[in-house]
């Protein structure tokens, strides 16, 4: 135990969304190798779909989160971070060092496990740390880390082409690196506050013999359904394509004519550039200043652009250039900012990390059943039948956001929990007593 006070505020917010750039780190790094170890390794692509799909990016991250998120409500916010890192460290060190196919598919299993307990809980933890007046810029935080991941791995990717499989392996050390780092700030970490007060009245109920099954409560209140059921339309839909472009974009850029990998590997520079000014400029600077609803539906806008771009337009350079301009602004102000935002605020204290561990387990599912025929039918059937599938997800996702956008901007955690709950928090409480 270290003697060292503990950290909060800007600095704990920071040190939390580290979980966030660790995980997009994690999906381009294996993105960016995943040809150089079908290579290595002879592998086809029905078998690249499935690393794919059992990484951070879809079934490693949802195993995660559904341990995660109970831990988390259960044990503290702070709980979680003692130990997810430890495992990502290990998962990270088996890739590193990979020799055989189950190191690579064992250390990619454990990375998603690791990020996917870690994600859910640090929108958690932020969002409860968060002065209410300033929730979005707090939260968008996380988004900001998520968004700044990718553009320097691309970029240690690109320096790195002439060392092929080597290179890979170094961009996978830096990850490691990385996390041992944010472990060891973390160490001292204060606990989530709010959460410590839900505990005390969570321990006095368990005393008096009333008996809590965070997920059964979950799951069979009718608040609670309505808000995982708008929140998997607007994350899972929208994550269904981000999943895709994060592990495959190198992928479909080759699909669209760019054969270089250093080319494919600047466009996505581009567009993670964009995403971490456009999360800076526009979530984080008006997230809690102006209509919520309006900032969600822009991004909506400019991330169906893009692909229609994509699908419907002659594919030249011009094009691609602005199709990740397009892209990256969307990515930076739309599904996921406001995702980890709302998920925090529509939930009760009790359920929030079991909840986002719910509904991050759906969405990389989903994911995850997608990417495993990904590389199949875009080699079969190319970028514009994959582009429709792309195309369906986000209208889908825009129209349920922009209906049913939950009004809580400037108001208290506590504040939103009594509008939602009202009294029936606590009758519930009450009815599992028996």
């Amino acid at each position: 135990m270290t003697n060292t006070p503990e950290i909060g505020g800007w600095k704990a917010t920071v040190a939390v969304s580290m979980s966030n750039y660790i995980e997009a780190g994690s999906i381009i790094a294996l993105a960016t190798s995943l040809t150089l170890w079908q290579e290595y390794f002879g592998f086809s692509n029905l078998v690249v779909g499935l690393i794919a799909a059992l990484s951070a990016n879809a079934f490693g991250a949802a195993v995660g989160a559904l341990i995660g998120g109970p831990l988390g409500d259960r044990y503290g916010r702070k709980f979680i971070y003692t130990y997810d890192l430890i495992l990502y460290m290990i998962g990270t060190a088996l890739v590193i060092f990979a020799v055989a196919p189950w190191m690579l598919i064992v250390g990619v299993i454990l990375t998603g496990i690791a990020v996917g307990a870690g994600v859910p809980v640090a929108w958690t933890y932020i969002a409860e740390e968060a002065p209410s007046e300033q929730r979005a810029r707090h939260v968008g935080t996380a988004q900001f880390a998520w968004s700044l991941a990718p553009a320097p791995v691309f970029l240690l990717a690109t320096v790195v082409v002439p060392l092929g499989l080597l290179g890979s392996r170094l961009v996978f050390a830096h990850l490691f690196v990385i996390a041992f780092v944010t472990w060891w700030i973390r160490r001292r970490l204060s606990e989530s506050h709010t959460w410590k007060k839900s505990n005390e009245a969570r321990l006095l109920e368990e005393a008096s013999g009333v008996k809590r099954r965070n997920y059964r409560e979950l799951l069979t209140n009718a608040t609670n359904l309505k808000a995982i059921l708008f929140l998997v339309g607007v994350y899972a839909l929208w994550n269904l394509v981000a999943g895709q472009m994060g592990i495959f974009m190198p992928r479909v850029y080759e699909s669209s004519g760019v054969e270089s990998s250093a080319d494919q590997n600047l466009l996505q520079v581009l567009l993670w550039t964009l995403t971490v000014v456009a999360t800076y400029f526009g979530f984080m600077k008006y997230g809690d200043r102006v209509d919520r609803r309006l900032l969600y539906g822009i991004g909506a806008v400019l991330g169906l652009a893009a692909w229609v771009l994509l699908v419907f337009v002659h594919v030249t350079p011009p094009v691609l250039i602005l199709f990740a301009a397009l892209w990256g602004i969307s990515a930076g102000i739309g599904a996921q900012a406001f995702y980890a935002l709302w998920a925090a605020e529509m939930f009760a204290t009790r359920y929030r990390a079991s909840a986002q561990g719910v509904l991050f387990f759906v969405a990389r599912i989903v994911v995850g059943l997608l990417s495993y025929w990904f590389p199949t039918l875009l080699a079969e059937q190319g970028v514009p039948f994959v582009g429709l599938i792309m195309i369906g997800a986000l209208v889908a996702a825009m129209i349920i956001g922009l209906v049913w956008a939950p009004d809580t901007r400037g108001k208290s955690l506590e504040q939103i929990e009594q509008e939602r709950y009202g009294e029936r928090a606590n009758q519930r409480v009450e009815q599992t007593t028996a």
